[in-house]
This record gives structure tokens, C-alpha cells and sequence, in this order.
């Protein structure tokens, strides 16, 4: 239910509310009674071009809960694409429910809710979503990217989400330690899903003392298995000795309950929103000195990964070279937060709004 104030002005707490703080153009609700789907999509800017994100499932706790996920992670969509320089807009969809309501009638009416929009959100697998998934999704809609690579797509983004991380990781130990070597350098994993996985496997490779926590103890034990990681508890990963603390599980990790016990100089992972107030733990970061990679911009490999199949042609060799491209940008927006004392997230964010904004006085919405 919407609220409104006195004054005929929309309520700060109300979806409307977050809308507009947040500036998106469209929030659309999807319910299909016979499958049990229930699914948001969130339109955030299309300046650029059509908005592009994945598919998220999760049982959240509330809705309020998953609007407010949405919300946000399609708005960091639209920032990941201007600063990596694609040519799309930031949207995402999140369905609600456990990962095993999923069946063939329920992909597929979703992917019906997609082809609505005509366009306007093309969608690619996330969290509890798989390429497998996409086709489903695909036999009703042509929005959809994300495909596996039997049928001509890009296959799992994974990997070069991963890639790009390290880069980004790299870029940020260049400014906190003078090298961007993670040779012997004491880095904690949070979450070893897909991404996270393969992150650790890069950190190994570079002989680097990895520590790992998830709340699945079984991917815990296989991956310490092949890697030789080190298992942490979840609820003392904060408190370990460490020079790199890498996110990678879900956003808000960063909060008023963590950001103290954190014993790093350099925070850079995978997870999206992992400041849980862009603006107030941004600014703690800055004064406590430590170097943060702007989430962002160091996990929009996936990105890249599913606009180069977008676009057409796919070329892994080329998705690769496109995510190189992470570590320069993550340079320069690191020298643009020590040069005018402003946070990382805050100098990324300026950045993607100025490419935004120029485009916008030549193209209109998608």
C-alpha cells in the first residue's frame, strides 16, 4: 500500500519512496497462482540501453525484504555497466521462494513476464539460478542471456565475474601495500559459492594464505579439500587476522556490527551492496584507511560476460581482455578517493553517473 503524507507527498518508507530515493523508472510484481511464482523485476536507468541483470532466487523473509534487494542491486546494475563501459542499463529480478519450486511451468511463466516487458530487462541466471534455468526461461521469452555455451551463449558468468574480482583485489592492494602481489598476503573468502570458488582457486595459484567461511559446510570441505584453504567459522571471520577481507556471499556485510571487528587494510570481493549504508560506512572506510574496491565495478565480469553474448559473437578471449580493463578502472577510481578525500564507492559512483549523464543529453530511456 502506498502512504502518503499531508502534504500529498509520497512516505520516505513506502515503495514509492523507494523508488524515487533511488531513482528507478519501473518496479514490476509477478504472480502466477498455478506455479506458485512470485517475482519482482526492478528497471533502475535505461540511458544507456535495456536494462540487464540477473535472476535471483531467495526466501526472503519478508517482501518488503526483497523490493529492498531489487531495488538495490538494480541500481548497483546500472553503475556496474556505465563504469565498465556497456552499452545497457541496470535492471534485476528476484523471485521469492525456496530454489526448489523451480520446475519447467514455473521457469517459463516467469520467462512470460519477461517477454512483456518487450525488451525493456533482458535477464541472465544469479544467486540459486542456472544456465540450465535460462532455457527454460528462453522457450518463452527472448530476453534472456545467459545461456549455456551448447546453445551458443556464454555459458556460466562465474568465472569471469571471479576474474575480475582479482583484478580488482589486485588494483587495491597496488595502493594499500605498494604491490599488487597477494603472494603470502592473509585473505578471508566469505562465501564459496560459484564466484567465490573460483576466486579462491586464483588466490591459491598465487600462493596467497586464503581463509574460507560459508554457511554450507559441505562446499566448505570440498573446496578446502582441492585448494588447501584454511575453514573459518562464520561467525569469526570478522575477527581473523587478515590484510584482504573478500565478501562474497550476500550484501550488508559491512555494517555497524562488523565494520569495527575487521582487521584488514583492504576490502574486495564479489558481493554486491556490501555496505549495508553506502554513504555512512563508506566514510568509516576512509577514515580507518582501508582501501575499498568498489563492489560494483571489481564483480561486473558476470556483466561483461553476458553483454558479450548480447551483443552477439561470443568471444571468451575477448570477454577476458574487456574484463582486464577492471583493474585500470579500479586504479583510477582508488587515485580519485585519495585525491579528494571522498569514499571509493562514493568517487565509482560519480564516475558511472558522469558517463550516464553525458549519454542522457543525446539518448532517451530505453
Amino acid at each position: 500500500m502506498v502512504e502518503i503524507n499531508t502534504e500529498g507527498k509520497v512516505r520516505e518508507g513506502s515503495i514509492y519512496g523507494q523508488i524515487t530515493s533511488l531513482g528507478h523508472e519501473q518496479l514490476v510484481f509477478c504472480y502466477d497462482e498455478p506455479t506458485g511464482l512470485k517475482a519482482i523485476i526492478g528497471i533502475h536507468n535505461t540511458v544507456l540501453g535495456p536494462a540487464v541483470g540477473g535472476t535471483r532466487m531467495w526466501n526472503y523473509a519478508s517482501e518488503a525484504e526483497a523490493i529492498t534487494d531489487v531495488l538495490r542491486l538494480s541500481r548497483g546494475m546500472t553503475f556496474k555497466a556505465a563504469i565498465s563501459g556497456l552499452n545497457i542499463g541496470g535492471g534485476k529480478a528476484v523471485i521469492i521462494g525456496e530454489p526448489k519450486l523451480k520446475n519447467e511451468a514455473f521457469l517459463r511463466r516467469f520467462g512470460r513476464f519477461i517477454d512483456s516487458l518487450g525488451g525493456r530487462y533482458i535477464t541472465a541466471e544469479d544467486v540459486n539460478m542456472k544456465t540450465s534455468d535460462m532455457e527454460y526461461i528462453a522457450m518463452e521469452s527472448k530476453y534472456v542471456t545467459g545461456l549455456p555455451e551448447i546453445r551458443g551463449g556464454g555459458g556460466d558468468p562465474s568465472p569471469v565475474t571471479a576474474y575480475g574480482t582479482y583484478l580488482g583485489m589486485k588494483s587495491a592492494a597496488k595502493k594499500a601495500f605498494g604491490s599488487d602481489s597477494l603472494t603470502d598476503k592473509k585473505i578471508a573468502v566469505q562465501g564459496i559459492g560459484q564466484v567465490g570458488k573460483y576466486l579462491v582457486e586464483l588466490l591459491v595459484k598465487e600462493r596467497a594464505e586464503v581463509f574460507i567461511t560459508d554457511i554450507f559446510e559441505d562446499k566448505l570441505k570440498q573446496v578446502a579439500k582441492e585448494t588447501g584453504a584454511t575453514v573459518v567459522d562464520p561467525n569469526v571471520i570478522y575477527d581473523i587476522d587478515m590484510d584482504i577481507y573478500a565478501p562474497c556471499a550476500l550484501g550488508a556485510t559491512i555494517n555497524d556490527k562488523t565494520i569495527d571487528r575487521l582487521k584488514c587494510q583492504v576490502i574486495a570481493g564479489a558481493a554486491n551492496n556490501q555496505l549495508e549504508d553506502e554513504e555512512k560506512h563508506g566514510k568509516i572506510l576512509l577514515k580507518k584507511g582501508i582501501t575499498y574496491a568498489p563492489d560494483f565495478l571489481i564483480n561486473a565480469g558476470g556483466l561483461i560476460n553476458v553483454y558479450a553474448e548480447f551483443i552477439g559473437g561470443y568471444n571468451r578471449e575477448q570477454t577476458y581482455k574487456h574484463a582486464d580493463r577492471i583493474y585500470d578502472i579500479c586504479t583510477a577510481i582508488l587515485n580519485k578517493s585519495e585525491n579528494e578525500n571522498i569514499p571509493a564507492q562514493q568517487a565509482a559512483i560519480e564516475m558511472a553517473w558522469n558517463r550516464i549523464q553525458s549519454m542522457g543529453k543525446v539518448k532517451l530511456p530505453y
